[in-house]
């Protein structure tokens, strides 16, 4: 059986098990992703969540012996959700992007990676395969649009014509030399839509994206949030999906071919009061199988307290000076301060009063002060 016949059985396999597209390509380092990621790095436009090794990002044969190609994959997810509960002004609720919906997409490509790789042993014995999913050196990004699964967008997403961007994308490096596939043409023309959309300019020009703008990172961070960018959160829990949803090739994509996929509504739009005092047991367990709860509930309940700022939800007022006075962190505590001088009003004023005389961190007492400023104004 020649390695061309062997890629089209594994192209009808990959349809049987689970998998929406799939692309070939050669195991050649990318160099034009080298030039590109050295740049970042100079630019310091990286997160510091991904491989720090530029090299192993670029060249997959010092990530397996003998590397002659690497297969990727795409997974659609869906973007809408059956009887999504609606906020309301006693019950507000914030939102987690799309990709984060369901099982963590971890999970559900690795698996669809070990069954191709259970094939190829079966048909090549003597192959050797490693597969990675977004945590992993290679970018999946590089991968899959060299194997044409799509284009690389201005957002810095891959765009798929079937799909849209909303795919989620896996690898597998090598040893059998498949023959690769074209990349496909760049769809995006003059459309600027995303740049435009960015709530944080985060995407400097089109294709460039400083990570550290980019709401989707800053709601992964664990610290204080610069002021400027709590006044674009709104009332995002954890991720942004701005630059994709404004984007016309996704415009009706909703594909629901993966159950594990599937939102449970109370989870992606989780009530925010109900977030502050969640403890780890709990929080484990319902927020654990997300690929959103990989950094933890601090993150996720410091945003849910910008939210309900946003809100201005005067409902939450008790609740948030209950956690000004009792939270142990000192990031918690004085976001919730600030949160409380963006609500306003005498009830707020007298709890951040109070906490002014007890607070000991500089760092929340410096939030306590601003926001007694602004309301004595």
């Amino acid at each position: 059986m020649s390695f061309a016949e062997l890629k089209q059985q594994l192209i009808e396999y990959s349809k049987i098990i689970g998998i929406d597209k799939i692309g070939f390509t050669t195991a050649e380092p990318f160099t034009d992703l080298k030039r590109r990621l050295y740049v970042q790095q100079q630019l310091n436009y990286q997160s510091g969540f991904e491989e720090s090794n530029i090299e192993k990002r670029t060249e997959p044969g010092q990530l397996l012996l003998g590397a002659q190609s690497i297969i990727s994959i795409a997974l659609a997810y869906p973007t809408k959700m059956k009887d999504a509960p609606r906020s309301t002004k006693t019950e507000r609720r914030g939102f987690i992007s799309r990709a984060s919906w369901g099982l963590d997409y971890h999970y559900i490509l690795r698996d669809r990676l070990e069954k191709l790789a259970k094939f190829l042993a079966e048909k090549v014995p003597e192959a050797r395969t490693k597969s990675m999913v977004d945590t992993g050196e290679l970018s999946d990004r590089a991968v899959a649009e060299r194997a044409g699964i799509g284009w690389s967008g201005k957002n810095s997403s891959i765009i798929t014509t079937e799909f849209g961007s909303y795919v989620y994308l896996g690898e597998m490096i090598t040893t059998i030399p498949f023959p690769p596939d074209e990349p496909v043409e760049d769809l995006c023309g003059t459309c600027n839509k995303c740049v435009k959309a960015c709530p944080t300019s985060a995407l400097v020009q089109p294709g460039q994206l400083d990570s550290r703008k980019c709401i989707a990172f800053l709601t992964q961070t664990k610290g204080f949030l610069e002021d400027k960018y709590r006044e674009k959160l709104g009332n995002r829990v954890y991720g942004c999906d701005t630059c994709q949803t404004i984007c016309p090739y996704n415009k009706g994509k909703d594909f629901h071919h993966h159950h594990e996929m599937e939102p449970d509504s109370e989870i992606a739009k989780p009530m925010l009061k109900s977030l502050l005092f969640i403890g780890n047991k709990e929080f484990k367990e319902k927020f654990g199988p997300m690929s959103g709860s990989w950094r933890g509930k601090k993150p996720l309940q410091r945003n849910a307290i910008v939210a309900l700022a946003h809100y201005k939800d005067e409902t939450a007022i008790r609740d948030l000076g209950k956690v000004l006075k009792e939270d142990p962190r000192p990031v918690i505590r004085g976001t919730a301060a600030w949160a409380l001088g963006k609500i306003g009003g005498e009830e707020a004023k007298a709890i951040l009063t109070i906490a002014q005389q007890n607070e000991q961190i500089e760092e929340v007492l410096v939030e306590i002060e601003k926001s007694l400023k602004v309301l004595e104004d």
